[in-house]
């Protein structure tokens, strides 16, 4: 069960929270999570409060089929960067207990360097059947992490054949890891992944590993050569590393800056971020509007007799969705 917020003043909750007390950083985010009417308006005003403080970090997105070594490769990267000085939130989506919705993989166990380090952050969020395996209210928990400091946010969808547009759609980066023994991999990858991709990281690299990586990097070079780039001004690196090792990582976020650095000067981040923000309000307001579909009394019950009718053919899909859009004062 999720934890109730104790301090229900959105300016004091963000006065701690700006002075660096992870206590107060730890409620703000269950307040943003929180289901509860009153919750959510405390949220928003908490929210737009600390705007002025976001949009500073460098947001990426970490992606990988499972056995991939996401979480091993975050925490040796997250140590990495907080011994340089950086401040690391680690947004880590499990997949959600079906049936309690509450994580289940405890990614705090998994990355234990960065559990216990005090430059890092990391919460683990129950995905909740979201698409992408990307926690619900992700984007506000990234604008917390970002007016509490932390110049670094690092993102670990679930990665289990879910659309992944969702978590690259708001992120500044999304690096997706490979396994070496790319023959078999190419075969079921899919073409969607490799798309969205802004670099691509063969991952176990080491020992008897390296060998079969490097053959691995190699395919994917040539298969991104066959898609049409994103940017005109950023070709995907194909690189191998191993977080477990630590080998390779410096070549990973040296790729990340230049990446950073190109895109700054080509204004395509803040077009980037830009678009994001609008495609957020969007998708807030269609989950508004379906949550209130579901709950008005006027629709609720004629919604669930035409759910029967569509099911069983007996009424279009078309002729359905114009009835309940009337019912809700909606017209063309």
């Amino acid at each position: 069960m999720t934890a109730q917020p104790r301090t229900l003043d959105p300016q004091l909750l963000a006065e701690e929270l700006k002075s660096g007390k992870r206590a107060a950083l730890a409620r703000a985010i269950t307040l943003v999570e929180s289901k509860r009417a009153e919750h959510r308006h405390l949220a928003h005003q908490l929210i737009q409060d600390l705007l002025p403080l976001t949009g500073k970090a460098f947001r990426i997105g970490i992606t990988g089929v499972p056995g991939v070594g996401k979480s091993t490769t975050i925490d040796t990267l997250g140590s990495n960067l907080t011994a340089a000085g950086h401040k690391v939130a680690v947004l880590a989506v499990d997949p959600s207990s079906t049936r309690t919705g509450g994580s289940i993989l405890g990614d705090k166990t998994r990355m234990a360097r960065l559990a216990t380090d005090p430059g890092a952050y990391i919460r683990p969020s129950p995905s909740a059947g979201t698409l992408g395996g990307v926690a619900a209210k992700t984007r506000e928990t990234m604008l917390l992490c970002e007016a509490a400091g932390f110049d670094v946010i690092l993102v670990e969808t679930v990665g289990i054949g879910q659309s992944e547009t969702t978590v690259a759609d708001m992120v500044d980066l999304f690096l997706v890891l490979m396994l070496p023994g790319a023959g078999d991999e190419l075969q079921g990858i899919k073409k969607g992944v490799l798309e969205i991709a802004d670099m691509i990281a063969v991952n176990k690299a080491d020992g008897d590993g390296a060998l079969r990586a490097r053959s691995a990097a190699s395919d994917y070079r040539a298969a991104l050569h066959i898609l049409a780039p994103k940017s005109p001004n950023w070709i995907p690196p194909v690189i191998t590393i191993s977080g477990l090792a630590n080998e390779g990582l410096d070549t990973l976020w040296a790729q990340t800056g230049l990446y950073r650095e190109r895109m700054q000067a080509s204004g395509e981040w803040q077009e980037k971020r830009s678009r994001q923000q609008v495609a957020w309000m969007w998708d807030l307001l269609q989950q508004r509007m379906t949550a209130a579909l579901r709950t008005n009394r006027k629709t609720a019950e004629r919604l669930n007799v035409l759910e029967e009718c569509v099911r069983d053919g007996t009424t279009a899909v078309s002729l359905a969705v114009d009835e309940l859009a009337e019912l809700m004062g909606l017209k063309e």
